[in-house]
């Protein structure tokens, strides 16, 4: 194992890690976690991959990016290595979060209690429905859509989550990336367009289901 010389979280060379690098990252970050509640205090890196089905030289290589974080013969310091990796997340600090949709998948996300252990925090939901718009959901607000601009000003928010139905989608990144919104989380089922200065994740549970059924028919062999 490497000594730990380097712990800066910087990546080690001028170019940024794959994109792939960065979503193992939160694998490890969340096993990394499990194992502290669960009362472990170091693992290697043949150990978490083992949990997460990847190989230790994958573990090391996507770590070696940000630089050395092992120690001779004890591994990796579970909660050492987590602020680490948060700082490499850019999750070692909260975010302010609005949410577009307030049906019941977005209330749902609402009750949802993982966010702000990752220290997401969701501080203003907006809808058009006379009869939630003034309720209060989780104990967040809900606005009228018509005050996005001025409530993500308000509250400094950079991230937003998209939660409407298809065909309102691009109207509502539109508005958000006009709002200054600089990432935006896609539960619509359609691909939205952004500028390049956003980024963007989609979410769509169906095209989930369907790499499972796929996964499911290849082992039964069609």
């Amino acid at each position: 194992m490497s000594s730990n010389k380097n712990q800066s979280g910087k990546p080690a060379g001028d170019s940024p890690p794959p994109k792939a690098v960065i979503s193992r990252l939160s694998l490890y970050l969340r096993e990394l976690q499990h194992l502290v509640r669960d009362g472990r205090l170091t693992t290697s890196s043949s150990g978490l991959g083992q949990r997460l089905g990847f190989s230790d030289a994958q573990v090391r290589k996507d770590l070696a990016y940000f630089g050395q974080f092992g120690h001779p013969g004890i591994g990796y310091r579970c909660e050492e290595l987590i602020p680490v990796i948060r700082g490499i997340l850019g999750t070692d600090r909260g975010w302010p979060v609005a949410m577009i949709g307030a049906g019941n998948l977005g209330r749902a996300l609402l009750g949802y209690k993982g966010f702000a252990r990752q220290g997401f925090r969701i501080t203003a939901v907006f809808d058009i429905d006379p009869t939630t718009v003034g309720r209060t959901i989780e104990g967040v607000p809900v606005h009228h859509f018509d005050d996005l601009e001025r409530v993500i000003a308000a509250e400094q928010i950079k991230i937003a989550m998209i939660v409407v139905p298809a065909a309102a989608a691009q109207g509502v990144a539109d508005r958000l990336v006009a709002a200054g919104i600089e990432g935006i989380l896609n539960f619509a089922p359609v691909t939205i367009a952004l500028p390049e200065h956003v980024s963007t994740v989609g979410v769509d549970l169906a095209i989930e289901l369907e790499q499972l059924t796929f996964s499911v028919v290849k082992k039964r062999g069609g």
